[in-house]
Order: structure tokens, then sequence, then C-alpha cells
């Protein structure tokens, strides 16, 4: 039955793409261009850096920097504190790659990974300020107190989900394995990363495709459809915060709105980071349940903010 209703989902899609080729290209094009412009050049480096640095076991470089810090407040081993400065800085979905890939080298177990991306896999402060608060709100004295937001409260979230990870241990141990994926003195390892970095960045960029051609197509379909236009932000979060400000929504419920979903990450983002975190077997749904509980409380603390200073 489900299988079913899938392949007529799939079939009522193909339908309406042929029946609607402009809306197809309009919204391909701009999935393209938003991957090959934005996402390309800003994910790409990142991900072929943090996988040398993994498979060359000189993470804990930064690790031992940074774990006496991040360990005291997030409970993580020093290897896993890597995976949160990465969450943190890099955007989207580098919190779910670095995770999936510790673990993969056998540097971080399976439940610490499980607790990492209930919280560590956020937008990157360069997206926020430079997409969200300097481009779409248009508010450059927004930029601290939405930082501090947008970062803030999957912080705070963490200690709220930390005890459904953490049971009696006080903090998450290293492996005892210091198992070398492939030897520092072998230039394989960088074609290797190469085509690891490639293969994901690809991946997002077919996603990115994908939901901006459903956007697209719904939109063709459904303009007068007020219900279904206000869920059409939710499918990817660069092109839904952008429908966001085309609302016309009053200025507390738009940054509450725009918050929320930059928190969320949308749909688009939520499949991303199925397919990466695929390999290690970690089930999406508690990750989605985490991350609406934090885009529902982000939201609540921005409309908080914005309605008590203008």
């Amino acid at each position: 039955m489900k299988y079913k209703f899938v392949g007529f989902g799939i079939i009522l899609l193909f339908i309406c793409m042929l029946l609607a080729p402009q809306a197809v290209f309009n919204g391909a094009s701009d999935g393209l261009m938003l991957w090959f412009q934005l996402i390309l050049p800003t994910l790409f480096p990142f991900m072929l850096i943090t996988d040398l640095m993994i498979r060359t076991d000189t993470i804990h470089y930064v690790s031992n920097m940074v774990s006496p810090f991040v360990s005291r407040i997030f409970k993580t081993s020093t290897n896993g504190s890597f995976a949160v400065v990465a969450g943190f800085l890099c955007g989207y979905p580098m919190g779910a790659k670095v995770t999936t890939d510790l673990v993969q080298t056998q540097k971080i177990s399976l439940q610490e990974a499980k607790y990492l991306l209930s919280f560590c896999n956020n937008a990157s402060p360069v997206f926020i300020m430079n997409f969200v608060v300097w481009k779409t709100l248009d508010h450059q004295e927004l930029t601290v107190p939405t930082l501090l937001i947008t970062l803030g409260v999957p912080i705070i979230m963490s200690f709220l989900f930390r005890p459904f990870y953490l049971c009696e241990d006080k903090i998450f141990q290293n492996l005892s394995s210091t198992k070398r994926v492939l030897s520092t003195n072998n230039t394989s390892v960088i074609d290797t990363c190469i085509m690891n970095s490639f293969e994901a960045i690809t991946m997002i960029g077919g996603y990115i495709i994908i939901f901006s051609i459903l956007l697209s197509v719904i939109q063709n379909y459904a303009y007068e459809n007020s219900i279904i236009q206000n869920f059409l932000p939710c499918l990817e979060m660069s092109n839904g915060i952008l429908l966001l400000k085309k609302l016309q929504l009053p200025e507390n419920i738009l940054y509450a709105s725009v918050l929320g979903l930059t928190s969320f990450g949308g749909l688009c983002a939520v499949a991303q980071t199925k397919s990466i975190v695929r390999s290690i077997k970690i089930p999406i749904l508690p990750y989605t349940t985490q991350k609406l509980v934090t885009a529902i409380v982000t939201s609540l603390i921005a409309y908080i903010y914005i309605y008590s200073v203008y």
C-alpha cells in the first residue's frame, strides 16, 4: 500500500511536470544556480579539508585545542568536539557530514553521533548574516541578535536532548581504536577525499534541484491557494526565505518565520541529512523531530525579541 501511494504521487508529479514545462525549467535553473553559485563554493572547500583532516588523523590538533571548552559544555568526546565546531561554523549539512565521517573512521561512537546530530547541524553564521539578515530582512542592526538566537537555541536544546543519549557516563569517550583509514604518506588520500567531497556536494545539489522543481511546479498550480503558499517555504530553506519575504507578513511574524525556517533548514536539508547519515544507519525521524522542536523554540524567542524591540 505504501509503495502504491508513493508510485501514484510520482506519476502525478510526472504529469504535472509535463503540463508545466516552463515551471520545471525555472525550478531546475533556480536550483542549479543556487547550488553552483552558493553551495558549491561555500561547502566544497570545507568538505574537502575536513575529510582530509579526519582521514590523516590531524583533527586532534583542532580537537585538543577546542575540547577543553566544547567538551565541558556539551559533554562530547575530544574527537566529537570537532563535529560541534564544524556543524556550527560551516553550515548545512556539514555537521551531519563530519559526524558521519568520524563514525566511519572509528573516532566516535554511534551513540555520540546521534547526540551530535541533534544540535550541531545548523545554518552557518555567514549564511545567517549575508542571506538572512542583510539580503532578506535588510536590517543590519539585527545581525547580532539573529546570530545569538539561531546559534544559541541549538546550544540550549543540546542540554534537553543529551539525557536521551548520555546515560550513566558523565561525558562521551573517544573510541579506543586509533585506526587510520589512509596513510598520510599516500597521495591517494587526496584523490579519495576529492571524490568523497564531490559525491557529497553533487548529492546535495541534486536534492536542491529536486526541491526547487517541486516548489516551482506547486507554485504554478496553487498560486491562489493561501494554505499551500504558506507551506511552500518549508520545502527548501533559501528559496523558502525569499518566499516568506514575498508574503508581505507583519515584521514580527516575518522575523520569527524566517528564523524558524533557518533553524529547521527545510525538508531539503532533512533529505540531504538523511542521505548522508544513511551509511551509518542513523534514523532520520528523531533528527527531524529535534530540528522541528528547535525551530519552534527559535521562532518563539525571535518573536518575543522583535515584539519587545519594535
